[in-house]
């Protein structure tokens, strides 16, 4: 089903302009903004991408993480305005879109094996120009 042109236009406007390039498997760190009160401060959140869903605006991405004895799953919107930025930590080698099998598991068992590049890798894409 394809979307509307007006709401491609106008979803276009809140798209970010640079958005990082990760892929599931890969050990990220989300820099988000919280605003308390008046005061605004970043939060940083480290885990594994373990899904990305959607397209456009409404694009969002899984992260996993195993802290203190508790599992935790986060999910955030790649356009959001909260999310100050994305930074990879450990690029990730792994064979599946979605790794749910993760959850639950700790130590060894949570491992995802790392990718190593022999040159460097764009960590900033732009996003495409719509079409019209």
């Amino acid at each position: 089903m394809s979307r509307s042109p007006i709401i491609e236009e106008v979803e276009s406007s809140y798209l970010k302009k640079q958005v990082p390039v990760f892929k599931v498997g890969d050990t990220v760190c989300v820099q988000t903004r919280i605003i308390e009160g008046d005061k605004e401060r970043l939060q940083a959140f480290t885990g594994t991408v373990v899904a990305k869903k959607g397209q456009g605006l409404s694009e969002t991405f899984t992260i996993y993480r195993n802290a203190y004895g508790s599992n935790m799953d986060r999910v955030f919107m790649l356009h959001s305005p909260r999310i100050a930025d994305i930074e990879v930590v450990r690029p990730g080698k792994v064979r599946r879109a979605k790794l749910y099998y993760l959850r639950g598991k700790s130590g060894k068992g949570a491992k995802v094996k790392e990718q190593f590049y022999a040159g460097k890798v764009a960590a900033v894409a732009t996003t495409p120009a719509p079409q019209a």
